[in-house]
């Protein structure tokens, strides 16, 4: 991961200091015990255990690495810098598909904090990237695997 800027809602930020305390003073701790059982069972060059715990303390040390670089480069967006006049990061902005009728509420935020399941897409995201900058009322063309999708802007909160 370069030094890219990452950029965070409060949420997003409060959300990653609290993965990387959990794996400092809770993952950290639970792997090293089982490292330490493992190595109790005697020969280590067969011991499936072991490797399993190994494999697990080599993830949470590359996520512990890439959280701290995250937040190190981390720019937060604070509720009072969202506009509601065009679309930008941390705005929830309501869509129509225009082919369908549906309305959809989306939260756009960085790339390290989305989730499409909570409906929080990223900023590069194809809805994210033709959105962003937008006004309500303003029809967009998404280019998506299927083909493209017109989305009419219909809200844009805080």
């Amino acid at each position: 991961m370069s030094d890219k800027e990452v950029i965070l809602t409060q949420e997003g930020l409060k959300k990653l200091e609290d993965e990387l305390e959990n794996l400092k003073s809770v993952k950290r701790r639970e792997v090293a015990e089982r490292i330490k059982v493992a190595i109790g069972y005697g020969d280590i060059s067969e011991n499936s255990e072991y490797e399993d715990a190994k494999n697990e303390q080599a993830f949470i040390e590359g996520r512990v690495i890439t959280l701290e670089k995250m937040l190190r480069n981390a720019r937060i967006i604070n509720s009072d810098e969202i506009d509601t006049d065009t679309v930008g990061i941390g705005a929830t902005v309501s869509v129509e598909d225009l082919e369908y009728g549906d309305v959809v509420e989306y939260t756009i935020v960085g790339t390290a904090e989305s989730n499409p399941l909570q409906n929080k897409i990223s900023n590069e995201s194809p809805v994210g990237k033709a959105i962003l900058g937008k006004k309500k009322g303003t029809v967009v063309d998404v280019n998506v695997p299927a083909g493209v999708i017109q989305y009419k802007i219909v809200d844009i909160k805080k």
